[in-house]
């Protein structure tokens, strides 16, 4: 198990994790890294608070996505889905969006750009980022993944 699996051990960060992820949660929403990293603030499902994740977005055709390393269990999946694909995002400025579940089979390409920009998720998705799509195909639907719309009020 490397420093990255150690961070996030049974898909849950420990308290090291949850202290960085603040605060690349900050750094990102401020806009001092490239553009695709950004912050992603949602309601919480149980507590309604605002609550914030670092996350890397991947540029795919001109759309854009947020990936879940971690699989369908997280925090930050399940409180999009309660909140209905309601969220903002932040880099330098905020962008109220609405997130949408991409079907698994549309999934592979959008994995392989995801896998090239963040390297921090490449011990938690068992594919090589340089993999043919055809493996990356076979493990899509363990990963959700979400189209970033601008909300329509």
């Amino acid at each position: 198990m490397n420093f990255k699996q150690w961070l996030y051990r049974g898909n849950r960060p420990n308290l090291v994790a949850r202290i960085m992820n603040r605060g690349f949660a900050i750094i990102h929403a401020i806009g001092l890294f490239p553009n695709y990293m950004v912050t992603l603030e949602v309601a919480g499902r149980k507590s309604a608070k605002l609550l914030s994740f670092p996350l890397a977005m991947a540029n795919v055709d001109g759309e854009r996505y947020l990936v879940s390393m971690l699989g369908e269990q997280v925090n930050w999946v399940r409180n999009v889905n309660a909140a209905q694909g309601r969220a903002v995002l932040r880099h330098g400025k905020v962008e109220y969006v609405r997130l949408v579940p991409v079907d698994p089979a549309q999934r592979a390409t959008i994995l392989k750009e995801y896998l090239r920009i963040a390297p921090g998720a490449r011990p938690h998705i068992a594919v090589d980022k340089d993999a043919p799509l055809e493996r990356f195909e076979q493990v899509a639907a363990r990963y959700p993944v979400f189209r970033v719309e601008q909300a329509r009020n």
